[in-house]
This record gives structure tokens, C-alpha cells and sequence, in this order.
């Protein structure tokens, strides 16, 4: 059982909590927005002519081609390609870097949604969302750019990754990696003016704050990955910090996607690091089996591809039916007025009458649940977080010992 949370814990939980309680009352995000918002805002406006500039070499190739890259950096393309790097057995790399992409998603989307600042106006700016992530996308705040915060972070991490654990000291080698880097982050900078989808303003803040996180990252991820895979009161302690983060996220001018992909990739958080802390000396330690080994060969990978897909994509399933059965129950027996916009049809019809003033009279708990001061608990943010948290789960812990299993 695990022992009383450390000074440390309690410090940072007990910040947070405040944090929330602070910025509820004194409006926090409202006077940062009233600052903010409208230099950003003019800055966007001013650089129309530039998206216009660059759109003038419209052609289908560039359009495809920014697409393309578009998806490949996108937040769903991690999601799908991160189960592939822990099954090839680069299980340090895979923590890190989905532990970062959800440090990079909470950040870049609270920044998002406090600024609430918009996107290039359309028109006169083309804007091309050639698949469903980018229209979901381009409902989104624009600063700071997400595509590039992610790029600079995730690709810059595995460059770090790479030369590191390869202990690579040639100069030439490290110079191409730069470079590739360099050239990559371009291309999706650029890419994100050519498709409409970006200001300058943007490019920029997502740029800076990219590099910030990833110097950040370099300095405490040694510590985050000891803590996981050795710490004390892991579980409770990122249970906690999960929950609180939901909290601190804050509430923009108009509702948008962002909160939701928050939530997911909170909850792919908690599930990698509950996993990966239970099993760690099972599947996750620096002996494990890297691909093209004979211990883990392609046969054997495409195995674990094939087994662990399914897998987990019916754990997702079954993750999400569960929620949505205990989400409200739960709600229900702590006294907590519930809604849902889309997962319980049934809840999405409001309250009213006697109903109404009943869910008024409010329980404890459910005046120390409301720190954001909603009237109304939408339970699809719970049910999000414990469907993705189930699914990435089973991605570090039930597909490894299907593996085991089967031998593969």
C-alpha cells in the first residue's frame, strides 16, 4: 500500500488547488485575455497580406504535400504511431515522448484558450482542411501553432534520443540531424501559413514556446521517468494531478475543441504511467527486446501489430461503455446536476422545473467538485478521460502480456 504523498506531492497538488481557487475568483484568465487578445489579434490581422503572398503559389502539389505533413505531425498521428515504438521495444523513448506530447498539448491549448485569439479571417485567406482533423483543428484558437510546438519537441526529442543512446559523437552526423530538424520544422511552419491555418504571430509563439519546452524537458525527464518507474505513490499522485489538471484548464471565450483533446491525452497520460509503473520490471526495462534483435524479429513485430491493435482498440470500446455507465452513476450518488453533449443523448436535455431547483440545493461535494464555478457537470469530459487512460493502458500493460502469451 502506498505510503502519506511526499512534501514535494503535496506542494504541487496543493498549488494547483489553489491555483484554481485563486484564478476563479480574481478572474485571472479574463484580465490575461483582455491583455493579450488584442495585440495577438492585430498582429494576426496585420499579417493577411503575408498568408496572401505565400497563397500565391497555390497548386495542388503544395496542397497535398502540406497536408500530408500536416497529419503526419498531427496529435491522432502520435496517437497511432506511439504503440508502435513501445511493441518495437524503444519503451524509454515511447514514455518520453508521449509524456511530452501531453505536456505540449496542455500547454499549447491552455495557451489556446486563454488568448482565444483567431485564425487567419476566410476569406480573403484560403484555408485548406483536407481531412477531418484539420477541420476539427480549424476550430481552434490560432496562438500559438500546435503543429509546431509538437514538431519542435517531438522531433527534437528523438534527435536528442538518437545521438545520445547512440552516443554519436561525429560531427557530421549531428550537423544532418540539425539540419533534417531545421528542415522539417520549416516545412510545417510554412505549411501552416500555406493552408490558411496560421498567422505569422502564431508560427512564431509556437516556435518560442516549442524550444522553451523542450529545453525544459531535457533538464526533468531523467527525473519524471525515475519517479514512474521507482517513485513513491505514483498512482495516487498522478490520479490527483490528472484530476486537478482538468480543472486548471481554462475556460475559453467560445467553447472549442481543445478542451476535449486535452482530456484524451490526459488520460493516455495517466494509463502510460500507471502501466508502465506496474509492469516496469515485466516489459518496460532497458533489457527489453528492441526490433530487428533475434530476440524481437519483423515476423514477431508484425505479430504484435496485428495482436495488439485489435487489442486495444476493443479495450478503448469497453473502456468508453464502462465509463458511460459509471461517469453518471457516480454524479448521481455525490449529489452532481449532469449533462452530456454527446455521448448520453439521453442527458442532453436541460433541466428545468422543480428538477432544476432541486440540483440547485448542492451537496459539499459537489461544491468542492465545482472549483470552476460550472453549474452543470458535463460527464463526457469523464468519460473521455477514462476511455483514452483504459486504451493506453492496454497499449504498456494488457497488449505486453497478450504478447508474452503468445510468445511474440
Amino acid at each position: 500500500m502506498e505510503s502519506v504523498l511526499a512534501a514535494w506531492q503535496v506542494a504541487t497538488l496543493g498549488g494547483i488547488v489553489s491555483w484554481i481557487m485563486i484564478s476563479s475568483c480574481l478572474n485571472v484568465t479574463q484580465k490575461l485575455r483582455s491583455l493579450l487578445q488584442p495585440w495577438v489579434t492585430h498582429y494576426v490581422i496585420i499579417g493577411t497580406p503575408f498568408i496572401l503572398q505565400i497563397q500565391k503559389y497555390q497548386h495542388k502539389f503544395l496542397d497535398s504535400l502540406f497536408s500530408g505533413l500536416s497529419c503526419v505531425v498531427s496529435v491522432p498521428f502520435y496517437t497511432g504511431f506511439l504503440p508502435l515504438v513501445f511493441w518495437s521495444g524503444h519503451v524509454k523513448l515511447a514514455r518520453h515522448m508521449t509524456l511530452l506530447m501531453a505536456f505540449c498539448d496542455y500547454l499549447g491549448n491552455t495557451i489556446k484558450d486563454t488568448v482565444s485569439a483567431p485564425r487567419p479571417s476566410c476569406p480573403p485567406v484560403r484555408r485548406v482542411t483536407a481531412t477531418k482533423d484539420e477541420k476539427e483543428n480549424a476550430l481552434e484558437y490560432g496562438l500559438p501553432s500546435s503543429h509546431t510546438l509538437n514538431t519542435v519537441c517531438l522531433a527534437g526529442y528523438l534527435l536528442h534520443y538518437v545521438l545520445f543512446y547512440s552516443q554519436n559523437n561525429y560531427a557530421v552526423t549531428q550537423f544532418a540531424g540539425v539540419a533534417l530538424l531545421c528542415l522539417l520544422v520549416g516545412l510545417i511552419a510554412v505549411g501552416r501559413i500555406y493552408l490558411g491555418m496560421h498567422s505569422l504571430v502564431d508560427i512564431i509563439a509556437g516556435l518560442a514556446l516549442g524550444l522553451a519546452v523542450l529545453a525544459f524537458w531535457l533538464t526533468v525527464h531523467e527525473y519524471v521517468d525515475n519517479f514512474i518507474i521507482s517513485g513513491q505513490n505514483v498512482l495516487s499522485f498522478w490520479s490527483a494531478l490528472s484530476f486537478l489538471l482538468l480543472f486548471a484548464y481554462p475556460t475559453p471565450e467560445l467553447p472549442t475543441p481543445s478542451f476535449e483533446f486535452h482530456t484524451a491525452f490526459n488520460g493516455v497520460a495517466l494509463g502510460i504511467v500507471a502501466g508502465v509503473h506496474l509492469t516496469y520490471h515485466q516489459f518496460h526495462h532497458e533489457a527489453a527486446p528492441l526490433i530487428f534483435s533475434p530476440q524481437l524479429s519483423i515476423p514477431a513485430f508484425v505479430g504484435r501489430i496485428l495482436v495488439g491493435m485489435p487489442t486495444i482498440l476493443l479495450v478503448k470500446f469497453c473502456s468508453k461503455a464502462l465509463a458511460k455507465w459509471i461517469v453518471p452513476v457516480i454524479s448521481n450518488t455525490l449529489g452532481i446536476p449532469i449533462k452530456s453533449t454527446s455521448y448520453i443523448p439521453m442527458l442532453n436535455a436541460p433541466v428545468k422545473g422543480k428538477e432544476s431547483d432541486k440540483i440547485k440545493q448542492s451537496s459539499y461535494a459537489q461544491k468542492l467538485f465545482f472549483f470552476s464555478g460550472q453549474d452543470i457537470f458535463d460527464v463526457d469530459t469523464g468519460i473521455r478521460f477514462l476511455q483514452y487512460a483504459g486504451l493506453a493502458w492496454s497499449v504498456v500493460d494488457l497488449a505486453p502480456s497478450v504478447f508474452a502469451h503468445l510468445r511474440l
